[in-house]
C-alpha cells in the first residue's frame, strides 16, 4: 500500500502599506500565493502579510 502524498509548501512574508493592502495583496494572489495571516511587525505599527504556495518540485 502506498502512502498518501504529502503537499510542500514555500512560504514568503512582506510588509503590508495600510493605503495600498488591495493592490499589494492581489499581486501576491496572481502569483499564486495564498494569505495565511496578518500580524503587527516589531515595530507594533506595521503589518507583516504570510503567505504559502505549495512549492515547485
Amino acid at each position: 500500500m502506498s502512502s498518501p502524498a504529502h503537499t510542500r509548501w514555500e512560504y514568503l512574508t512582506a510588509p503590508v502599506l495600510i493605503h495600498n493592502t488591495q493592490a499589494i495583496l492581489n499581486n501576491f494572489g496572481r502569483d499564486g500565493w495564498e494569505l495565511v495571516t496578518v500580524t503587527s511587525g516589531a515595530n507594533g505599527e506595521q503589518l507583516v502579510a504570510w503567505f504559502k504556495r505549495p512549492a515547485q518540485s
